[in-house]
């Protein structure tokens, strides 16, 4: 069956940067638009970013906008979420989602329940 799996994670320094990964095996990539959220400790799971089949639309939460970015490289199935000037509120468990839909409006983007596929989430970590 379609698996993602996340890879990248880790303990970084406040300001620092990381990048994410995700591949999706077993799956034909362009049929799903992908996304990252996020769970951090002790609250409810949030979403980070957002990408359709072949990068026309990206959406952004606004607590990362302008932070991160978030690319699709189709040939390799790989979905990658780099995120810069990384504060200790970054700090959650990373998890990329793949989902068939047809968007009818950007908030679709950001709704969890559109996605259903999950990787196992990544521990990200910002130490002050």
């Amino acid at each position: 069956q379609v698996q993602l799996v996340e890879s990248g994670g880790g303990l970084v320094q406040a300001g620092g940067s990381l990048r994410l990964f995700c591949t999706c095996s077993n799956c034909t990539f362009t049929d799903y638009k992908m996304a990252w959220f996020r769970q951090p400790p002790g609250k409810e799971r949030e979403f980070v970013a957002a990408i359709s089949h072949f990068s026309t639309v990206k959406d952004y939460a606004d607590s990362v906008k302008g932070r991160c970015t978030i690319l699709r490289d189709n040939n390799k199935n790989t979905l990658y979420l780099t995120m810069n000037s990384l504060k200790p509120e970054d700090t959650a468990v990373y998890s990329c989602a793949a989902g068939e839909f047809v968007a009818e409006s950007m908030g679709d983007y950001s709704d969890f329940a559109r996605y259903t596929i999950w990787g196992q989430g990544i521990q990200v970590t910002v130490s002050s």
